[in-house]
């Protein structure tokens, strides 16, 4: 008789079942290479009739995974989607972290050990569960998005061979009726994988097979499998394990099996298969196994897939641009919480110089929200120091800096969601004239927008180049309780500052911090008027712009970072970090300490840490001022813009000059003069 011979799984993988392993790596493996488990799936096979030829075109199901495939094991799969002909099958997955690797890893032990588990769950549990069990190992190149992958299905070889019976496969409908091929295929499902069959057509799992059968003659016994070959002479890879199967539990019965391969109503059939004799005596010993699957070429190898060609690269991008800070997770700060950072929407006050350089550091954090604001346009002496602009944005006039700077943030990352508003904010100093509605009105829907823009964030960076352009976002910021970040330039000194919370605010024990006008006893007037040429352009060394913005980035993480955020206590001036305990035990925030002010002394190499309590007559925070504003709005602050002597006299300015005035004239001075 002719030998039997099965037609093998051929895989196909879902491009989702790569996007996922790419998520897995990063955020759960990483350099974690132990198996894990996974699920497969595949259906009947089918063959199409073609009208042409008039021939079946035979169309054998493929062995899939996809995006779901490490959600969970197949019965939760198979659970999902009901009585359904799709089989899930369960096995393991083996992620190497480089490419050599994957090459030499030791592949005999690899399958062996799959091979092993398939034959334990026979012989120990008399489970049919593990039957269709596979293998799959894999190198995932992040980079390049290419994966490296080969799929393996066990089987077990017989020794002798089965031999199918000269009549072959016959139709189903040759041996069952119509109404009992209806039962059958109403009982056929992903639970039945494998089953026992009646010739009523009743329908029993494959474990029941010695009380299903037990008054059953063993010629009239049938065996059956959801067979993903259409291969009207080749039947499915799952039956070798299935024989193996019975063999191993019921060898007195089986050494002649009726088999139905079960597709479908029409198409499914029916055959005798046999071992030779003499037998060879019945053992508990694994047989050996077969099932790496071959490659298109046809030989024993690994397959790779290459996804980036057919990725949109947008997507590509978000994939890539955290890769780092998802590294630096994983291999150094397990406790970086990156959903905090890239949730924070920031709004960028100044898009010059020290606006350009924190864009780019907030994306590289993986910020995904930020809006710039700013009122003048790009300057042919900006791009070379200013790294969102170009030649072009100059021409004509200029664009605008701040719709500029975000469309260029986009064309860097197209996932950024970035927006720019060109917009002049009020100063006190420099008055706005009642009897003018046109620049009254002005002022109010400046004012409005910038409340609103305030609002709707949660980071505001004062970039200015002026003092007296802080103050109306200071306000605003303390009295929403925003995180304000200041930072200002020097000629080789710079300033970084986070304000601190509101006095109402500050907890029980807690230290209120200053903002940046809490050293001013004076309020903040016109320093713009009459500048000469080099007072209009802030000079600096064109170092100092990109570490202060950097230094103000990741001072913004750090209070993110901390879980008492813009409460976080700031460490004493200069203070060193005990060697031996880590920052989370000393408080900080797992990227260190959160300082209050951070001066920068280029000429020296040097940072300071700072901390300035806050002032209760300061003209920016002080409780006078916001409540003043809260109650007042725009009335208030329209007052500070146009009155000099009114942030002094609201905050207690003036009684604090008064009563200096008084102590000094209180102290009895020695009059009398040296003679020379």
């Amino acid at each position: 008789m002719p030998i039997l011979q099965f037609a093998p799984f051929s895989s196909v993988v879902s491009p989702a079942f790569w996007h996922k392993l790419t998520d897995l790596k990063i955020d759960v493996l990483r350099l974690d290479d132990a198996p894990v488990g996974i699920s497969g799936s595949y259906g009947p096979g089918r063959s199409v009739h073609d009208r042409e030829t008039g021939q079946d075109i035979v169309m054998n199901a493929s062995f899939s995974v996809d995006g779901e495939s490490f959600a969970g094991g197949a019965d939760t799969a198979a659970g999902q989607h009901g009585a359904t002909r799709t089989v899930y099958a369960t096995g393991s997955f083996k992620n190497f972290n480089t490419i050599e690797e994957f090459k030499n890893a030791d592949k005999n032990k690899l399958f062996n050990d799959e091979a092993q588990e398939i034959w334990q769950s026979i012989v120990a549990s008399r489970s049919a569960k593990q039957l269709t069990r596979f293998f799959l190992i894999s190198y995932a190149d992040l980079k390049k998005y290419k994966y490296y992958y080969w799929f393996a299905f066990p089987a077990f070889v017989s020794k002798p061979a089965w031999e199918i019976e000269a009549d072959g496969w016959k139709n189903v409908r040759t041996v069952f009726s119509a109404d009992q091929l209806a039962s059958i295929d109403g009982q056929v499902h992903a639970d039945r994988q494998f089953f026992v069959v009646s010739k009523q057509g009743k329908v029993g799992a494959i474990e029941e097979y010695e009380a299903f059968f037990a008054s059953v003659p063993a010629h009239e016994r049938i065996v059956g499998f959801i067979d993903p070959s259409a291969d009207p002479v080749n039947p499915g890879w799952p039956l070798r394990n299935l024989l193996a199967y019975l063999r191993a539990l019921y060898p007195a019965h089986t050494t002649s099996v009726q088999v139905l391969r079960w597709r479908d109503l029409t198409s499914s059939q029916l055959g005798t298969v046999s071992l030779p004799a003499p037998l060879p005596s019945t053992t508990t010993d694994r047989p050996s196994a077969v099932g790496w699957e071959r490659n298109p070429q046809g030989k024993l190898g690994a397959r790779v897939a290459d996804l980036a060609p057919m990725m949109d690269p947008t997507r590509l991008a978000a994939q890539a641009v955290d890769l780092n800070l998802k590294l630096m997770r994983w291999r150094i700060l397990p406790a970086l919480d990156l959903e905090k950072v890239s949730g924070a929407r920031c709004l960028l006050l100044g898009a010059g110089t020290l606006g350009c350089y924190v864009a780019r550091s907030l994306m590289g954090w993986g910020v995904r929200t930020i809006t710039l604001v700013d009122s003048s346009r790009v300057s042919f002496s900006n791009p070379v120091r200013q790294p969102l602009f170009e030649f072009e944005d100059c021409l004509d006039g200029g664009k605008p800096k701040a719709e500029c700077a975000a469309e260029r943030l986009k064309k860097i990352y197209p996932g950024i969601n970035a927006t720019g508003h060109t917009l002049s904010i009020p100063m006190p100093g420099h008055p706005i004239s009642p009897t003018n509605p046109t620049a009254l009105a002005e002022a109010k829907a400046s004012v409005r927008k910038l409340e609103e823009l305030v609002e709707s964030h949660d980071a505001v960076f004062l970039l200015m180049d002026s003092r007296e352009s802080r103050w109306l976002p200071t306000v605003l910021g303390a009295s929403r309780g925003k995180i304000v970040i200041n930072a200002a330039l020097g000629f080789d000194t710079f300033l970084v500052m986070r304000h601190g919370v509101r006095a109402r605010d500050v907890k029980e024990g807690g230290r209120r911090l200053g903002c940046y006008y809490c050293n001013d006893i004076v309020a903040p007037s016109d320093s713009l008027t009459d500048r000469t040429l080099d007072q209009m352009c802030t000079v600096t060394r064109p170092g100092l712009a990109p570490i202060a913005a950097a230094t103000a980035v990741e001072l913004l993480t750090s209070i993110l970072q901390h879980p008492e955020g813009n409460h976080a206590s700031p460490p004493a001036p200069n203070s060193d970090l005990h060697p031996t305990q880590s920052y989370a035990e000393q408080g900080e925030s797992v990227l260190g300490v959160v300082p209050h002010q951070i001066r920068g002394f280029l000429a020296q190499f040097r940072n300071l840490n700072l901390v300035g309590d806050g002032f209760g007559r300061c003209t920016g925070c002080s409780e006078a001022v916001l409540e003043a504003y809260e109650k007042d709005g725009f009335g208030m602050l329209l007052e500070a813009f146009n009155d000099q002597g009114y942030l002094e006299r609201l905050s207690g300015l003036d009684e604090l000059a008064k009563e200096g005035e008084a102590a000094l004239e209180a102290v009895e001075w020695d009059e009398e003069a040296d003679d020379f």
